[in-house]
């Protein structure tokens, strides 16, 4: 078969689906371990990645000792008054611990009927909407496709159907692919 333009542009093409994921990918990971390692500037590449993996190692220890448990609780009770801190820290908090806390979030996957012919993936977020006195609402989570951002919306438990059959981490990255990830059943 003769070698034309068409076959040289596919080449070039399917070389490209593999070059530029791999490529960004480890662009990505180069600028974040960059950064974090300039967070603490010492001299030794990686060292200064390696302090605060063993700092941040070392806070999560004393924070689960029972002696110093009472200290960290007064830290952020104390952190709770200051008002405009308040807002910032807790919704940070809030949010690291829905991907990383003792009570993660997103680990319960639904699809929500909107209207006829028309659903959404989402994540449970509240099952219990009972202090704003709407216990026939849940807390849906939609992240967008291709961000890292999303909305949080309330709707009728009865247009919620819970995922069984999928991982919630492979229904976010469905999600966050705008759908071109494959869905694998459990």
């Amino acid at each position: 078969m003769a070698f034309t333009y068409k076959r040289f542009i596919k080449y070039f093409l399917r070389g490209l689906l593999f070059v530029v994921p791999l490529g960004l990918t480890i662009y990505v990971i180069i600028l974040t371990i960059n950064f974090l390692d300039g967070i603490i500037p010492i001299p030794v590449p990686g060292l200064g990645i390696l302090v605060m993996l063993g700092f941040i190692t070392f806070v999560g220890y004393l924070a689960s000792l029972f002696i110093t448990k009472p200290l960290f609780d007064l830290f952020e009770k104390w952190i709770f008054k200051i008002p405009l801190i308040n807002i910032v820290y807790t919704s940070i908090k809030d949010l690291m611990s829905a991907f990383v806390g003792d009570k993660k979030k997103f680990n319960t996957p639904v699809i929500v009927k909107l209207s006829e012919g028309m659903s959404r993936l989402g994540f449970i977020t509240q099952d219990n909407l009972a202090s704003l006195e709407e216990e026939s609402l849940v807390a849906i989570y939609f992240p967008h496709s291709y961000n890292f951002s999303g909305n949080l919306y309330l709707v009728p438990r009865d247009n919620v159907r819970i995922l069984t059959n999928v991982k919630s981490s492979d229904v976010m990255k469905f999600i966050v692919s705008g759908g071109v990830s494959n869905l694998e059943r459990l």
